[in-house]
């Protein structure tokens, strides 16, 4: 899986996937050769590389013995972690949504991993108990239909979502899309406290906090979002206690304005598109084999891209979640992770990895063009990680 040799990176994690669906298990070599997988060498895993056009090399017994010694030697940041099983994946998306509409179900169709998608009835019915994984498409659960009020209120499209997601909430039993969104992210902040991987891009990332810091029945919308007035003085009402990543956050009170809160960077950007990159941090794969899962890749340096949250103000991420991508000299987190109960959680700021400034209306991103994606190579770590085996602690 390094720059040089792999020409599929992104079809590559679907291999591992199809191979751990067969009940076979797979190593992930954590920091060598850019985080490869080692697999059995077999007849029919072989004919599947080939017909995906992915690239593999066979090894003798005694050179993969000699690749495992040098990875457990205690002098050399590796580790060789177990893939046990294919997580079963969900995709919280509305119905009717194309896969070309995110870059997880884009990458997840191009890769040929398996998902089911899944949207509010079926969160409020328990249904995230099936799954190991889910996806919070780019979505907004503070009832203000992604903030796009000023420039696209007299768009067909924006009133025919509008009224989808009020039809919605009112067959739930909700006179409000706010408090249906709501309840919803309560149901998920549950999944991931008893044991669930959440990963969220883009919008979804910091609304979903919003959503749970006002949980407590603050009411952030203006009425052109729900019919009547925000409390007054709801900032002050906001409980940072209740969420997964981000503290002292300012809400946006103005829905002319197309932004939820301090938290994103868009606005505060000043990098040019040719230097806007992030870096990923290294992680020890012996002490800290989680995040050195989700920061595997052919390169620390990865293209930066924007959307309704590009990134995140370093100073208002809670000090125990791990920026695991940062552009320092704009003091913005572009990845983050942490623990929430029993389960995990990353956010992802922005909405294409390879494109730039996707826009409402955008044509979508080819994925034959760009295999060897880094940025979504992160996503892709994300999806394999809870195949890993857990590893019992020390007490």
């Amino acid at each position: 899986m390094d720059a040089e040799s792999q020409k599929e990176h992104l079809k590559a994690y679907g291999i591992t996937y199809w191979t751990l669906e067969r009940q076979v298990k797979v190593k992930w070599l954590l920091n060598y050769r850019g985080g490869s997988f080692l697999l059995p060498d077999s007849e029919e895993i072989k004919r599947e590389c080939q017909i995906r056009g992915v690239s593999f090399e066979v090894l003798s017994d005694a050179k993969t013995e000699q690749i495992l010694q040098e990875i457990s030697s205690p002098s050399k940041n590796m580790e060789a972690v177990v893939l046990e099983k294919a997580p079963k994946i969900a995709v919280y998306s509305p119905k009717g949504n194309q896969p070309w509409d995110d870059a997880v179900t884009m990458v997840l169709t191009y890769a040929e991993i398996p998902y089911e998608t899944i949207y509010d009835e079926e969160v409020m019915g328990d249904e995230l108990l099936l799954y190991d994984w889910l996806h919070l498409h780019h979505e907004d659960f503070t009832g203000q239909y992604g903030k796009f009020y000023r420039a696209y209120r007299a768009a067909p499209w924006y009133i025919a979502e509008k009224k989808k997601a009020e039809d919605l909430a009112a067959k739930m039993g909700y006179s409000k899309v706010s408090e249906a969104k709501r309840d919803v992210s309560l149901k998920i902040r549950d999944y991931v406290v008893g044991g669930g991987f959440m990963f969220a891009m883009c919008s979804a990332t910091d609304s979903f906090d919003i959503a749970l810091s006002a949980s407590d029945g603050v009411d952030i919308c203006e009425s052109m979002f729900d019919g009547d007035p925000s409390d007054p003085g709801y900032q002050s009402k906001i409980d940072y206690a209740k969420t997964f990543a981000f503290k002292n956050f300012t809400l946006e009170r103005n829905p002319m304005v197309y932004e939820f809160s301090s938290i994103d960077m868009t606005a505060k950007r000043r990098i040019p598109k040719e230097t806007d990159y992030f870096t990923l941090m290294d992680y020890s794969a012996k002490w800290d084999p989680i995040p050195c899962m989700l920061v595997q890749n052919h390169t620390a340096l990865v293209k930066g891209f924007m959307g309704q949250t590009t990134s995140y103000k370093r100073d208002e991420v809670k000090s125990n979640v791990l920026v695991m991508g940062e552009n320092k000299t704009n003091g913005e987190a572009r990845y983050i992770h942490g623990i929430k109960g029993k389960g995990f959680f990353t956010f992802y700021g922005g909405h294409d990895p390879e494109d730039y400034q996707h826009r409402v209306g955008d044509a979508k991103t080819e994925l034959a063009l760009h295999p060897n994606s880094p940025g979504y190579r992160l996503i892709l770590n994300n999806v394999l990680f809870p195949a890993a085996k857990k590893k019992k602690q020390k007490t």
